[in-house]
C-alpha cells in the first residue's frame, strides 16, 4: 500500500478497481507516492478469448467412468474358448478403428449443431435463474420473514408461559427406580 489507506478487504475481491483506490486516491490529490510502477490493477480476462487445450479435452474428468469403453471392456474370451489369434487381432483392430472413426464422423456431423443447442439451452437456463428464480426466492424470503416474526411473537406469547408453568408444576416430581434381582 502506498497511500496509507487501510482497507480491510483484500484487493483480489474486486473484478474492477474500487472507487477509492489504494494508489492515486482522487480524494488525496497531494499523494506524492503515486508513480507508474505502483499500478498493479487486476486485468480482466475475457472468457471467450481463452486458450482451448487440445491435448487434455476433459480437464474436469467428466467422462472418466462413463464413456471410456475399450475392446477388453466389451469383448472377452474366457480360458479354453479362444478364437484364432488372427481373428482376435483383426477383431480388436476393427473395433478400435470403427469406434474411432464413427465417433469422429458423428462429432463432425452433429457436434456443432449440438453445441449450438446446448449453448442456447444453458443461456436460457442462466437467464431464467438470474432474472426469475433468484428474484422469486428473494421475494419469498422477504415475505416469509414477516410471517416468521408473527409466528415467533405468538409462540413467545402463548407457548412460553404454558411450558414454563408446566415445568414449575413438574419440577418437584422425583422418580426413583430400584432393580429387584
Amino acid at each position: 500500500m502506498t497511500s496509507g489507506y487501510n482497507d480491510p478487504t483484500p484487493e483480489e475481491e474486486y473484478t474492477h478497481s474500487p472507487f477509492i483506490r489504494k494508489q492515486g486516491n482522487i480524494y488525496k490529490p497531494k499523494n506524492k507516492e503515486m508513480d507508474n510502477d505502483s499500478f498493479n490493477e487486476k486485468t480482466l480476462h475475457d472468457v471467450h478469448t481463452k486458450e482451448i487445450d487440445l491435448v487434455n479435452r476433459d480437464p474436469k474428468h467428466l467422462n472418466d467412468e462413463v464413456v471410456k469403453v475399450d475392446f477388453e471392456d466389451v469383448i472377452a474370451e474366457p480360458a479354453g474358448t479362444y478364437s484364432f489369434d488372427g481373428v482376435w487381432k483383426a477383431s480388436f483392430t476393427t473395433f478400435t478403428v470403427t469406434k474411432y472413426w464413427c465417433y469422429r464422423l458423428l462429432t463432425a456431423l452433429v457436434g456443432i449443431p449440438l453445441a449450438l443447442v446446448w449453448g442456447i439451452f444453458f443461456a436460457i437456463l442462466s437467464f431464467i435463474h438470474i432474472w426469475a428464480v433468484v428474484p422469486c426466492v428473494k421475494s419469498y424470503l422477504i415475505e416469509i420473514h414477516c410471517v416468521s416474526r408473527v409466528y415467533s411473537i405468538c409462540v413467545h406469547t402463548f407457548c412460553d408461559p404454558l411450558f414454563e408453568a408446566m415445568g414449575k408444576c413438574f419440577s418437584s416430581v422425583r422418580i426413583s427406580t430400584t432393580k429387584v434381582v
